[in-house]
């Protein structure tokens, strides 16, 4: 009889911890990819066969998967496979990645400027980044560009960059504005990692030389400037953000770093720091409110050459180009999007924004930020024609119109999102 209960017992056991067993994943399984490696998918994924079956992780690994070039949508699905082993399912819907690009502006001087440029967003199927641009304003200049953020492993990649960039610079002194010919060209690497879904850093060196020629006829003997510089750079982002086709939500944290150093020993060595915060929010089905705001200084030499500038395409839509620089900047970007029409794969979207900012003279202090001919305030509206399956394929047009003392307006074009 004893040994009767002993058996029992030991079933019932046997049977307990059968039962409280964890749910395994015995294979992960991508379709709906064609260009996009199967193999690549499973290399980012920390969703492994093998795991625990886990839907927080898998939910992870959907939102990395979505933030990739090559991705318009993902989603997932499970399904068992034999008694406590199940097989997920990444669905994939891909982009358009080879992307031709055309920006059109005009100059300080009211001549039309233009960048032409094409980059593939999916190279080898690995989310590879290779193109470069030809500009054209006033002077040319070109730049050839490659990024793989996964070249190594999941964590490890590598960015490589050149850039020849002329332009006509306006460089803001006591009593006028003087034209200069600008040049940069910058030789760059950067290494790529990624600690987790949320955390990633960028760190490296960029030798450069700069070159400001004075432009027409040099009456006051203003400076010039032909120097030969490396740069320290690091950059950690935070991200959280969440995308479903054209609507984002959560919030996203950038922080960029660098330490510039001359082998000129009449130029000091300076810094440059800027911070970028983020933040999302879908308001019903078809609103987007987005917000940005950057927090930026530098070393504050009283030099006509601040990095800051006031800027149309940057910070400030319809203040003008390059109207001003400062050596320390606040700025405030907040719009509502909102989707007018949506048909397939075309979307028409609406916007309603206020630009708003303020910065720091060169050699000036913080109550610089205070002072009513620093502050500029352009509220405006916009329009956003959307390609939902062609990776940033959104071609914008802004009007601003200024509200703070000395205002102006205008037209701001581009392609991608203001922010």
């Amino acid at each position: 009889m004893m040994n009767i209960k002993l058996l029992l017992c030991v079933l019932l056991c046997v049977s307990f911890f059968a039962n409280a067993q964890d749910k395994l994943i015995s294979d992960i399984k991508i379709q709906g990819n064609k260009k996009i490696k199967s193999s690549f998918i499973k290399k980012i994924a920390s969703v492994k066969p093998g795991d625990v079956l886990d839907s927080l992780k898998i939910e992870e690994d959907i939102k990395l998967i979505k933030r990739l070039p090559s991705v318009s949508h993902a989603s997932y699905q499970v399904f068992i496979s034999k008694s406590n082993e199940y097989n997920v399912f990444y669905n994939i819907e891909e982009n358009f990645t080879l992307i031709p690009s055309v920006n059109f502006y005009t100059t300080d001087d009211d001549e039309f400027a233009y960048r032409i440029g094409v980059y593939e967003f999916n190279v080898f199927g690995r989310n590879i980044i290779f193109g470069g641009f030809y500009q054209k304003d006033v002077y040319d200049s070109h730049a050839i560009n490659f990024r793989a953020p996964f070249l190594f492993s999941s964590h490890w990649g590598l960015a490589v960059n050149y850039q020849d960039l002329t332009t006509l610079e306006p460089v803001f002194f006591a009593d006028e504005t003087a034209q200069y010919r600008y040049n940069n060209k910058s030789y760059e690497i950067l290494g790529l990692y990624r600690f987790d879904f949320n955390n990633r850093l960028e760190f490296g060196i960029n030798y450069f030389k700069e070159d400001y020629r004075f432009r027409g006829e040099n009456v006051n003997d203003r400076p010039e400037l032909n120097v030969k510089k490396w740069l320290a750079k690091g950059v950690y982002e935070f991200n959280d953000l969440n995308y479903d086709y054209q609507y984002v939500s959560g919030f996203r944290n950038i922080f960029n770093f660098q330490y510039v150093t001359s082998t000129n020993d009449m130029l000091p060595d300076f810094f440059i720091g800027w911070n970028d915060f983020f933040y999302f929010k879908k308001i019903g089905d078809k609103g987007n409110w987005a917000s940005r705001m950057r927090l930026g200084l530098s070393s504050n030499d009283e030099t006509p050459f601040a990095p800051f500038s006031v800027d149309n395409n940057l910070n400030v839509r319809g203040v003008g180009n390059t109207i001003d620089r400062g050596t320390g900047v606040i700025v405030l970007n907040s719009e509502y999007r909102h989707t007018v029409y949506e048909k397939n794969w075309f979307v028409l979207q609406s916007n309603i924004f206020v630009d708003a900012g303020t910065w720091r003279n060169p050699g000036g202090d913080f109550g610089d930020f205070s002072k009513s001919d620093n502050v500029k305030v352009y509220p405006g509206l916009g329009l956003r024609f959307i390609h939902k399956k062609i990776y940033n394929a959104i071609f914008r047009i802004d009007y601003g119109y200024g509200i703070s003392e000395n205002a102006t307006k205008g037209f701001v074009f581009g392609i991608g999102q203001y922010f």
